[in-house]
């Protein structure tokens, strides 16, 4: 699927505006196949939804796996509920739509995701056109609630930095000294669309020098990186396959972190296996 092709075509833009909300609805079951809006805490939709789809085979299902790689990417906490409030409305005596405040605090978070692939946020879900008051919507959860630290490391919508095979061990030391951290991880590509994310770390992350990052974050930060910057990611591992990857980088001063170097650790490697022994004693 090509990431966020559909959604960005102006799929929703003409509907969505249009939307009445005094319109006639009927409660459906959520489909199985509507896998964005899995676990929000209610088993039924209104149909029409919010988006103006009718049909759930022939609209809801399909445009609603244009989402799921945003989602899966965790730019909110609350994306999810954003967005499955307008694909699967809750059945109610009345529509709870997002309060404007929630469309901004997800815009804010998940717009930069969308510029990282050269999309803006779609004039569909333009925040104006939800409510100000928040008394009959949906509102955003208290900013100490789902929320990261200032200094949690996010990572960086990045350029691809090259995928260097069989380097010298000079080439090597001399990424462990000019970056600010070093980590070996195993990289696996879903071979077909699934739930889970299509790029993922397996196993445990090994730290060559942690630098700044968090031990107990940085698989999530690295799979972060990888959906982030997904061109890169596909670039990095074939379909159905997972690659063991000596991986450098650097700290930005927006608090962001990018990847520099990128070496598969093959077996046959001598140089990297060295590199990473001889690190902790070695003088840059």
């Amino acid at each position: 699927m090509a990431l966020f092709s559909i959604l960005l075509a102006l799929t929703l833009v003409s509907q969505t505006g249009a939307f009445d909300l005094g319109q006639s609805t009927r409660c459906v079951p959520i489909p199985h196949q509507l896998i964005v809006c899995h676990d929000v805490g209610y088993s039924e939709m209104r149909l029409p939804n919010l988006l103006g789809h009718s049909s759930l085979e022939g609209e809801v299902v399909p445009r609603s796996e244009d989402w799921r790689s945003l989602l899966q990417t965790g730019c909110h906490p609350q994306a999810q509920a954003f967005l499955c409030s307008l694909i699967a409305p809750v059945c109610l005596d009345t529509f709870i739509q997002p309060c404007r405040s929630l469309c901004v605090a997800v815009r804010d978070s998940c717009a930069p995701v969308l510029a990282c692939h050269g999309h803006s946020w779609p004039e569909a879900l333009d925040c104006n056109r939800f409510p100000a008051q928040e008394d009959m919507c949906l509102t955003p959860l208290p900013k100490h609630i789902g929320s990261f630290p200032k200094d949690f490391p996010q990572p960086a919508c990045q350029s691809c930095p090259p995928v260097e095979e069989m380097p010298s061990l000079k080439t090597v030391m001399d990424a462990l000294c000019l970056n600010d951290f070093a980590v070996k991880a195993k990289l696996f590509r879903h071979r077909l669309p699934s739930a889970d994310p299509e790029l993922e770390v397996e196993g445990k992350v090994e730290f060559i020098e942690r630098g700044p990052l968090l031990p107990y974050s940085t698989t999530q930060l690295l799979q972060q990186w990888l959906l982030l910057n997904l061109r890169c990611a596909h670039a990095m591992v074939r379909p159905g396959r997972a690659q063991l990857y000596l991986l450098t980088g650097r700290a930005r001063a927006d608090g962001t972190v990018s990847i520099t170097h990128l070496f598969p650790w093959l077996k046959k490697d001598m140089h990297i296996v060295t590199a990473a022994r001889k690190w902790k004693q070695h003088k840059c």
